[in-house]
């Protein structure tokens, strides 16, 4: 694994993070650099920041004495930067996008020395990562994972950790999404998970967040906005 690394955001750049070969906020490790390389290369420009201000948020979710914040800071790093990569071509088989994604995460850890408890962690984060109350309760990873998500994307209005209040996390919005802009991720985001449920509906169970954009798709097939159930 690796040592803890700050996090230097200089907000007067914004540099176009398809083309950097390496961002202050990767982990220096292999596995890190590895997983940033593969989410650059496969995300769309909006789902890579996305992940990139996921793994940011979830920095500051984490406890001091957290092992996700020093021995398994790789972990972490995989899961956040990975959490959405289900949704690329490359990626996408029969199952929901998240569990594609958690194998594809998995595959992505046994090419390095991670022990399979460690792999396992990594899956459950992010084949959970939409669903409620179960990725915030089932470990550590999966809720700090979730959390990040829907701080991303306005669900939650404060930071968990420590004395960290609205104020404190809306002046983080500011910094992150200046530096890495949302680039309307929101329909992106939406738009690839239902076109991959119209080529494949088992992707898209019922009770499901996929099944829930897919019915909403199917009731007004004709909106050219975001998904009225995102």
């Amino acid at each position: 694994m690796c040592p803890p690394l700050a996090i230097n955001l200089p907000l007067s750049e914004t540099p176009d993070v398809k083309h950097a070969h390496l961002l202050d906020f990767v982990p220096h490790s292999e596995i890190s650099k590895a997983a940033f390389e593969l989410a650059s290369r496969l995300l769309p420009p909006s789902i890579l920041n996305h992940s990139i201000r996921v793994y940011l948020y979830a920095h500051f979710l984490t406890q001091p004495n957290s092992i996700y914040s020093s021995a398994k800071q790789d972990l972490l790093f995989a899961a956040c930067i990975l959490h959405d990569i289900g949704i690329v071509p490359q990626y996408d088989g029969h199952q929901r996008f998240e569990v594609e994604g958690a194998d594809s995460a998995a595959e992505h850890l046994r090419r390095f020395d991670v022990k399979e408890g460690d792999i396992h962690d990594v899956w459950v984060a992010i084949a959970l990562h939409t669903s409620p109350v179960i990725a915030e309760r089932i470990s550590e990873l999966a809720r700090i994972v979730r959390e990040a998500v829907l701080i991303d994307f306005g669900k939650r209005k404060s930071l968990s950790s420590g004395n960290r209040n609205e104020e404190d996390l809306m002046k983080l919005r500011e910094g992150f999404e200046e530096k890495y802009p949302r680039l309307g991720v929101e329909k992106v985001l939406g738009d690839a998970v239902v076109e991959q449920a119209v080529r494949h509906p088992e992707k898209a169970p019922p009770a499901s967040w996929p099944g829930i954009l897919y019915r909403a798709h199917l009731a007004d097939p004709g909106w050219g906005g975001v998904n009225r159930a995102f």
